[in-house]
């Protein structure tokens, strides 16, 4: 089980315990240079409370008053705005009578408008986060929201969320701990379920954090001020204030900043253009190059067959930066990735001051509904085929493949043990089958359980992540054998990316993704698992395959080919 405790604080963390020791250095030559800019440009960035300045926590608190507040429903997102503007005024002459709590104020709104629009419309306001979820039973997320006054019933499940500014913010440099975890509960409930903490976690919570990725710390989650959530057949706009004096936030701090930020929302959505032409790459970097890329397969296999490591399989990855003619705007990227995210989730959290994490993820880590559990094993890669005909005969080598069979064993037999340790009957559901995907298809299992308390919510995550998949088994040798063999920081790549919510949370696997920067291109992330039987060659084509997933979105366009 990888909760590990840490003897400075007595907390329990997600990953492996802290071994300074183990630490690697970040090579100078992958880090991004102008470390003291602004990212982005000119932003307008909301002042927000830190909410794990409060201290430890105890299972089960929560703040002084969890609530949310519904208007009647209006015809359009520019009527919705101006209603939260007139909310959130009148709630400012309220004297609450409590000391820390959380208020949602939501109008629907009776037309569908994609998140992704309205977040586009929103370009200067950070942060800023996207989360579009796989599809799933409509019943499964289905909200009846009623006031006593007014209701507004959505019998379709939620399909997008997109939120800009930070009622609350959680962030710090330490691994994710169960206290940790535990204080961002204290400000959900199931009352609330639309009330949600997004955001992501590192990979290694033990590597030095390298310049591009330090406004995300270890772990990075943020509760939006304001909200656009988009449903099947309407969408919502909301407003959310949080306060605690624990945390040297109070109501007058928060209110103040809530109103600076939705004064400067756009109400002007515009349909965004998710066809665009070609963007040319001036250049790429592979890091690690082809070469110590096969020097680093063959090291990884020598030591798999070598009789003196429990090693059996290790993910390797690569950083590829890009540098592009023009500025690539992470947001509409996001929105070209939508167009090939069947069976996948999409996303984007880009905290104040900082690059955007991007991604197009086809890998659940879990989702929890009350105390249902899901999970997915998704090893071994294959190109989809050009013609019906190929494509078949592509996923009868993938079915029937000896290598590809172990590595996605490996992945599906540590998931089902790591949920049997916290769950009762566990169901893996197909066994093994294939899931397509636009350009690519996987081998995939699904594996449902129930746990045995909803406060084993923290440990289900600490339990899965990393998966075999995006680490390697025995996990901690794994990880051991990455930290001293990868030059570069994957910081929230291959991490979980995700939402907590009161009675619901669901968490992908960053993988798929890039860290985009204006002015500067982009870097983009891929991995692929080492087993008995890998060859080096293969494996770094389908490195090639899983990057031009992402970098295909956007019609990327080498001008320059590299070194």
């Amino acid at each position: 089980m990888s909760i590990a405790n840490n003897s400075a604080t007595g907390r329990h963390c997600l990953g492996f315990h802290q071994r300074l020791s183990r630490c690697r250095r970040i090579s100078p030559a992958v880090a991004w240079r102008e470390r003291g800019r602004r990212w982005g440009g000119e932003v307008c960035d909301s002042a927000a409370m830190d909410g794990c300045v409060g201290g430890s926590q105890e299972p089960g608190g929560t703040v002084g008053i969890i609530e949310t507040r519904n208007f009647p429903a209006v015809q359009t997102a520019a009527l919705a705005t101006e209603r939260l503007r007139r909310g959130v005024a009148e709630l400012k002459s309220e004297a609450p009578a409590f000391t820390s709590g959380i208020i949602r104020l939501q109008v629907p709104i009776q037309q569908r408008i994609q998140a992704i629009d309205w977040l586009s419309s929103q370009p200067h306001l950070l942060p800023r986060t996207f989360f579009s979820g796989r599809s799933r039973p409509t019943h499964s997320s289905a909200h009846n929201i009623s006031n006593g006054s007014h209701s507004f019933n959505h019998h379709h499940h939620l399909l997008s969320v997109a939120g800009v500014g930070s009622a609350v913010v959680f962030r710090r440099l330490h691994c994710f701990s169960y206290n940790d975890w535990a204080s961002i509960k204290r400000f959900l409930s199931k009352k609330c379920p639309l009330i949600r903490a997004y955001g992501v976690i590192r990979f290694d919570s033990r590597a030095n954090i390298s310049p591009e990725w330090e406004p995300f710390g270890s772990f990075y989650f943020m509760v939006p001020q304001v909200e656009f959530d988009e449903f099947e057949e309407n969408s919502m706009l909301a407003a959310t204030v949080a306060w605690d004096h624990a945390c040297s936030w109070t109501w007058e701090n928060a209110i103040e900043s809530l109103q600076s930020t939705i004064e400067q929302v756009s109400s002007n959505n515009v349909n965004l253009q998710k066809d665009l032409p070609q963007i040319p790459i001036l250049s790429y970097t592979h890091v690690p190059s082809k070469t110590f890329w096969e020097r680093a397969v063959d090291r990884a296999l020598q030591v798999i067959d070598g009789s003196n490591s429990e090693l059996t399989k290790v993910v390797l990855a690569r950083s590829t930066q890009i540098v592009t003619g023009v500025d690539i705007d992470p947001v509409t990227w996001v929105a070209c990735l939508q167009k090939e995210g069947n069976n996948s989730y999409q996303f984007c959290v880009q905290p104040s001051n900082a690059p955007a994490f991007i991604g197009n993820t086809p890998e659940r880590l879990f989702h929890r509904e009350g105390l249902g559990i899901k999970s997915d094993a998704l090893a071994a890669t294959r190109a989809r085929g050009r013609t019906a005909i190929e494509d078949i005969k592509i996923e009868h080598d993938l079915f029937s493949n000896p290598k590809e069979d172990l590595e996605f064993s490996i992945v599906r037999e540590t998931i089902k043990k790591k949920l049997e340790a916290v769950c009762d009957a566990v169901v893996v559901e197909p066994y093994k089958s294939v899931r397509k995907l636009p350009r690519i298809q996987h081998l995939y299992a699904q594996l449902t359980g129930r746990l045995r308390s909803e406060e084993d919510e923290f440990e289900i995550l600490s339990t899965l992540h990393p998966t075999p998949a995006v680490c390697g088994l025995p996990t901690e040798e794994a990880r051991d054998f990455i930290a001293e063999t990868e030059v570069f920081d994957r910081g929230m790549y291959a991490g979980p990316v995700g939402w907590f919510g009161g009675g619901e949370s669901e968490f992908a696997v960053g993988i798929r993704s890039a860290l985009v920067k204006r002015g500067l291109g982009a870097l983009i992330y891929a991995g692929t698992g080492i087993v008995k039987g890998s060859n080096p060659s293969s494996e770094w084509d389908e490195l090639e395959l899983k990057i031009s997933q992402i970098s295909r979105s956007l019609e990327l366009e080498v001008v320059h080919a590299p070194n």
